[in-house]
């Protein structure tokens, strides 16, 4: 035992990230004492911009946007109240078949080994317990996310550390959910696409395939404010429009996928430090 504090890793790809798939543990977890470190990837610049300007409008400005975004993700690390922000301010890549993929200098164009020698230099200084992070599909096939995933896997072959390793998930029977409550919403949209409908069917993993549920119900409203912090990325953020109490039914648990353990805690968990503490 040393006096080093327990130490959570999130690795994520853009301001506001931290708070959709993490902000109830990142929030749990400074509560209940345990250093917290958020490592944003990119600059966010191919976010929405100043009155709502698009990627390609005339008007859009990604180095304006970059400087808004990382003020909102400060404000939404005082809200989770995250021990320690680092950012390697990448090119926001954009969603994929965007020509923004291709600008030098994207994180999706970033050499795997540039980024994740990078990342292993934090991995060291912070020596994580615990990290989290994507799937190798980015949750959803968002590049700079695959290559948050890449750079993470690959951070951790570089260093002499074990932490338990988890990649962020949603049980498909709370997509469902998801999906009715925003049929709800918007109950004067047009029927969904079939192909769309399909395609989140595929997101997340069947239930019993899930290895973590943790329980943030007690700090949902942390995680709505931290969203709610991005509020220039507003019309994006769905969750937002749900309302607080909403939000907390179906965002109360965050859920996750262990791919790395020396503990021998079995699983199903219900806590990112099980056999840690």
């Amino acid at each position: 035992m040393t006096d080093r504090p327990l130490t959570l890793m999130a690795v994520h790809a853009h301001p506001d990230d931290e708070a959709t798939g993490t902000g109830g543990v990142l929030a749990r977890y400074a509560a209940e004492g345990i250093r917290t470190v958020l490592v944003t990837c990119t600059d966010g610049g191919c976010g929405d911009g100043i009155d709502g300007a698009k990627p390609g409008d005339a008007q859009h400005d990604p180095a304006a946007v970059a400087a808004l975004r990382r003020k909102e993700l400060e404000a939404s690390c005082e809200v989770l109240k995250i021990s320690d922000l680092e950012t390697l301010d990448y090119a926001d890549s954009g969603m994929m078949g965007w020509s923004s993929n291709d600008a030098p200098g994207s994180f999706w164009q970033t050499p795997v080994e540039q980024g994740a020698a990078r990342l292993a230099d934090l991995m060291r200084h912070y020596r994580p317990d615990v990290v989290v992070t994507y799937d190798e599909n980015g949750f959803y096939g968002h590049p700079d996310h695959i290559q948050a995933h890449r750079i993470t896997m690959a951070a951790l072959e570089l260093t002499d550390l074990s932490p338990k390793v988890y990649w962020t998930t949603m049980p498909r029977s709370g997509m469902q959910r998801f999906g009715e409550i925003m049929r709800e919403l918007h109950g004067d949209r047009p029927a969904p696409d079939p192909a769309e409908t399909a395609a989140l069917a595929e997101i997340g993993l069947a239930d019993d395939e899930i290895t973590t549920w943790v329980d943030t119900t007690a700090y949902s409203g942390q995680k709505f404010d931290a969203l709610a912090a991005h509020a220039s990325q507003g019309e994006n953020i769905f969750f937002l429009r749900m309302g607080k109490e909403r939000f907390a039914e179906l965002m109360g648990v965050e859920t996750f996928l262990r791919v790395q353990d020396t503990t021998g805690t079995p699983v199903p968990e219900t806590d990112l430090f099980a056999g840690l503490r």
